[in-house]
């Protein structure tokens, strides 16, 4: 069950903290996980105290952790820091989007437009390439900036535009000039009950468009093994080497099912890396038996729900999932 109250959010914070003093190796994300559910429990003291422990142990994402410490520190009075934290972030550039994202979206709920404006298009100028398809990754910026854009009064640009196609692919029954309109905000805050019920049925079209990528936190993840691993994994369970005839076919076989997942239309797609240490693991967690085949997906998606999935596909000029030393272009993306 989602939590709903406070006391929920503190009782699933100290859960993950439980998780992640069983997986050290995942507490990365377990303990961004219980952070966010610490700040909608109120204790953002707490909460900051979490991301002040990840920044100490070196964290593998440490712009990521940096930002939502920004978000949290602003929200409970240490302006200061947090702006500070943010100028940090923007000079080191990071090229993940997710960093970006947190820092524009605290700059804009504190009515700091230009900042926030900025942000996006600095982040775009580092993720989004000149031509060829938008990555999966810049999309989120690409609308946050229109949704910036919108509340400054200005008008379409390129990026605009090309946000309004991107979603128009995904979404097409609201656009996402009607989605950002400034008008709607001041309509929730109506006293007139039929504009309060018109924007609530369209707030229930919209989501229930989104309704499939609500019910999806993490992503679609498919399981590779490197070739020492499987072979390890085959050794110990031979049960498995139906499931696995031979290590280049099992890479062909995580390709070909990513791409017919991409041609459904399925987004958010990944891989996740197992290794047979962490798989006997998993499976002495779950009562079963590592030799079992159902269990393959479970494992995935596990791994994928700990943080551990690399998005499918790379981003232009980055190594292939395989682990090979080649581009993805010049690997399986050929």
């Amino acid at each position: 069950m989602r939590p709903d109250t406070p006391a929920d959010h503190t009782a699933e914070a100290e859960r993950l903290l439980r998780t992640a003093e069983r997986y050290p190796e995942d507490d990365e994300q377990l303990l961004l996980q219980a952070a966010a559910h610490l700040e909608l429990a109120g204790e953002r003291e707490r909460a900051s105290g979490l991301y002040d422990r990840l920044l100490a142990a070196d964290p593998e994402h440490p712009q990521l952790v940096k930002a939502l410490q920004a978000a949290n520190l602003w929200e409970y009075g240490h302006e200061a820091e947090a702006r500070a934290l943010i100028a940090g972030i923007r000079i080191a550039a990071p090229p993940q989007p997710a960093p970006w994202e947190v820092v524009a979206e605290t700059l804009e709920a504190h009515d700091e437009l230009e900042a926030a404006h900025a942000c996006y298009d600095e982040a775009l100028a580092l993720l989004l390439p000149q031509d060829g398809e938008v990555p999966y990754a810049a999309r989120t910026l690409l609308t946050g900036r229109h949704r910036v854009r919108r509340l400054q009064g200005r008008e379409h640009d390129a990026h605009d535009a090309l946000a309004d196609r991107v979603h128009a692919s995904r979404t097409p029954d609201v656009s996402l000039d009607e989605l950002h309109d400034p008008g709607r905000l001041w309509a929730l805050g109506s006293d007139n009950p039929e504009e309060l019920r018109a924007e609530i049925a369209r707030l229930r079209s919209e989501l229930g468009s989104y309704r499939s990528a609500l019910s999806r936190p993490f992503p679609v993840a498919v399981l590779h093994w490197s070739e020492p691993e499987l072979a390890e994994l085959l050794a110990a369970y031979p049960e498995l080497a139906a499931e696995y005839p031979s290590h280049e076919a099992h890479l062909a076989t995580i390709e070909s099912s990513l791409r017919d997942l991409a041609a459904t239309g399925t987004e958010n797609l990944g891989v996740v890396t197992g290794t047979l240490p962490s798989y006997e693991a998993f499976a002495a967690s779950e009562s079963a038996s590592p030799a079992a085949v159902s269990l393959l997906p479970q494992y995935a998606t596990t791994l994928a729900a700990r943080g551990r999935a690399a998005a499918w596909p790379p981003a232009q000029g980055a190594r292939c999932w395989c682990g090979a030393d080649g581009a993805y272009r010049d690997c399986h993306g050929r």
